[in-house]
């Protein structure tokens, strides 16, 4: 039966929207670094003679910077508190953006890149971890959702920027994109300064009073520590390699890599992608807006569905049908340009199911102690294969060529919606003492200072 507590059952209130919106900062930057070096490719790659494997080296080093970066932004947090790294991880993405703009080799920017992913990794678990245990059970799944259609806000906020200063003609003009990342990067640290430490971290840590001040801030004078559950025993990062733990973390591990190594492969190569299946020129950069817009869709569609539809239910048909929509591009590569648009369309817009619950799951599944580094290590591995699948895109385009490469991203599609249907746990409507435990047993409150 579902208990009641001030906390996970708090009306929304000006506090959670705020901190919805700035901790949706880091995604943000995310699509936006990510994307811009697309745009920016264009001009310098020509400039400095890159190699097809040095272009694949530079686009695939921020991914490998957050598989880096995610795990030890989530030990981080859990050690040290969330507030403090709040703000430090994105201060470093902008020294390191703007440090681009004076880059004179291929290998320091590739050094750059990854330190830069590194930040945004980190920022992941830490701003996961404040927005869930604040938020309510009722808005726990749509604001973590939002961090991924943030992140399509953050890529096409990146096209734009790009377009705009690629127009100007100006040979430096790519220096100017891949800086401007800093300009997003300090509005967002001036915005998040005064965030309060989360009480729930506070509480496990011992540091009663200072829980009690912030429940009372964010609450109300009559709440306090005491209307805080405990969470089941006491739990450190080797739970997430055994037990029911261990469990857990090769699910989210599982599900997020296969939901991200098509999508990232796709995405990012989309106009070499709709070039190989005849659609150039305007068609391919009018198609590759349209799929950014479309993903952005899906999104929205899924934060929807989360609550309504359930975690689970809605994993599960996300991978299925935009797995056969890759499945049937695969098959027939040569389709009327329409019907391939409707193909990626369709994959576009469903596979947010999966895209949001890759922020949800793992913040839900895990308790206080350990939950920034569960979420770091999930984005961590995850990233290992988005960082591969990057890399190898344009040499399987041609290698061998669009029909297979379309049938490999929907078997690893597919792959996830059979490992969903085995492994996949529902837990909407719980509070996180609930979602977070591996059992069942009665739960006792914190106690008092």
């Amino acid at each position: 039966m579902t208990t009641i507590n001030p906390l996970d059952d708090a009306p929304l209130s000006r506090f959670h929207k705020k901190l919805a919106l700035f901790s949706s900062g880091g995604p943000f930057l995310d699509g936006y670094v990510l994307s811009i070096i697309g745009v920016a490719m264009v001009q310098f790659a020509d400039q400095w003679s890159l190699s097809s494997v040095e272009q694949g080296l530079v686009g695939a080093s921020s991914l490998i910077g957050i598989l880096l970066g995610a795990y030890a932004g989530g030990w981080l947090t859990d050690k040290f508190g969330r507030e403090i790294l709040f703000t430090i991880d994105l201060v470093a993405i902008i020294v390191f953006s703007v440090a681009q703009f004076f880059v004179q080799d291929v290998v320091w920017l590739i050094i750059l890149r990854l330190l830069i992913g590194m930040a945004v990794g980190a920022d992941y678990p830490i701003a996961t971890s404040l927005l869930t245990e604040f938020t309510p059970r009722k808005y726990r799944g749509p604001f973590l959702g939002a961090f991924v259609a943030m992140w399509f806000v953050g890529a096409a906020a990146a096209y734009v920027v790009g377009e705009f200063l690629a127009r100007t003609g100006h040979e430096d003009a790519w220096r100017w994109m891949l800086a401007s990342a800093a300009v997003p990067a300090t509005l967002i640290v001036l915005a998040r300064v005064g965030t309060p430490e989360s009480p729930r971290w506070l509480a496990n840590k011992g540091k009663i009073d200072e829980a009690n001040e912030v429940m009372r801030k964010v609450y109300g004078p009559t709440v306090s520590i005491a209307d805080l559950p405990r969470e089941d025993g006491t739990v450190s990062v080797k739970d997430l390699l055994r037990s029911g733990y261990g469990k857990r973390m090769a699910f989210i591990t599982l599900f997020w890599t296969c939901s991200i190594v098509p999508l990232f492969a796709v995405y990012a190569f989309a106009p070499a992608i709709l070039g190989a299946l005849k659609l150039e020129g305007d068609a391919a950069h009018f198609g590759s807006a349209v799929i950014t817009i479309l993903f952005l869709v899906g999104c929205v569609v899924a934060l929807l569905l989360v609550n309504r539809m359930g975690r689970r239910p809605l994993l599960i048909h996300s991978f299925l049908w935009s797995g056969l929509a890759l499945l049937i591009l695969g098959l027939f590569p040569e389709a009327p340009s329409g019907i391939i648009m409707a193909l990626f369309a369709i994959y576009a817009v469903v596979i947010g199911g999966s895209q949001i619950l890759q922020w949800v799951y793992p913040n839900e599944l895990f308790p206080t102690e350990i939950r920034g580094s569960a979420v770091g290590m999930a984005s961590s591995l995850s990233r290992i294969g988005a960082a591969v699948g990057t890399f190898l895109v344009p040499l399987s385009l041609s290698g061998i060529g669009i029909g297979p490469t379309m049938l490999i991203a929907a078997a690893i599609t597919l792959l996830g919606a059979v490992l969903s249907q085995i492994m996949a746990p529902e837990t909407r409507g719980m509070a996180l003492t609930e979602s977070a435990a591996l059992s069942t047993t009665t739960r006792t409150t914190l106690p008092t200072a």
